[in-house]
């Protein structure tokens, strides 16, 4: 991966950045040069934080709070981040949610709740800011998605859904921004501890990770080093990408087979 001053003079915007992936995201950027917007829904005093600690290390942040399943919402986050820090020049779709449980018993609210959010999210974000994007010639974009959108997991229908409509989006995006010089791709994260998942974890006390070839879970650092790449320079002729951060677990299911030894 790149490092130093990849990102001088870029904008960066990261949704649902006040925690997990995504915190690690604004602050891998942050520490290369960007200036960060922090994008938040309701946990306003987590994002300032990440605002200050992106400041005590001299980079520049905002906090900008707003709803990306919101159409009206998600645009206006983008105006709010162009005219606050100067410009934009990265997308980070970040922000997602889970409600968990089978299909047959599942709330339809709950279907469609993570559907707006996670895809519905993407999409609205993606939207407002391509045309800016594709004006001055150059941008990137990565979505952070996941490996359940290719394998699917009892209880996450409405999640694996979500995430696999994200890679088609992505790849989509790709081919039809390419030609404007906006590079388009995801990060397909495996187990990553997080508050999105820790009940899931908690209740599993560890065992899953006998499951993974490399016999441990993931880190958010780990994940954001993968985005601030897709980011970077140094990936100048990658778009369409859907690149997996998961200690090889996704292959693994491929097989058929888990590993319990």
């Amino acid at each position: 991966m790149s490092g130093g001053q990849d990102f001088a003079g870029k904008v960066a915007l990261v949704t649902g950045a006040s925690r997990g992936i995504g915190r690690a995201v604004a602050t891998t950027l942050a520490k290369r040069g960007a200036a960060v917007a922090v994008n938040y829904r309701s946990h306003k005093d987590e994002a300032l934080e990440v605002v200050a600690e992106i400041e005590a290390g001299g980079g520049r942040a905002v906090a900008i709070g707003a709803d990306v399943s919101d159409v009206t919402a998600a645009h206006d986050l983008v105006e709010q981040t162009r005219d606050q820090l100067g410009g934009l020049h990265i997308l980070v779709n970040n922000a997602g949610i889970t409600r968990d449980g089978l299909l047959h018993d599942m709330d339809p609210a709950a279907w469609w709740q993570v559907i707006q959010v996670n895809l519905g999210g993407a999409f609205n974000c993606t939207h407002a800011a391509a045309g800016h994007l594709m004006a001055q010639g150059e941008g990137a974009i990565v979505n952070v998605s996941s490996i359940m959108g290719e394998k699917g997991l009892t209880g996450q229908s409405n999640y694996s859904t979500s995430k696999g409509a994200m890679n088609a989006l992505t790849l989509a995006c790709a081919v039809e921004m390419a030609r404007f010089g906006v590079r388009v791709n995801a990060v397909l994260g495996g187990v990553i501890p997080t508050d999105l998942i820790g009940d899931l974890l908690q209740r599993d006390n560890g065992r899953g990770r006998t499951h993974v070839p490399m016999r441990r879970y993931g880190d958010v650092q780990q994940v954001a080093e993968a985005v601030a790449f897709l980011a970077s320079p140094a990936a100048d002729y990658v778009t369409g990408e859907l690149l997996r951060v998961d200690g090889g677990l996704a292959v693994q299911l491929s097989n058929g087979r888990l590993v319990s030894r």
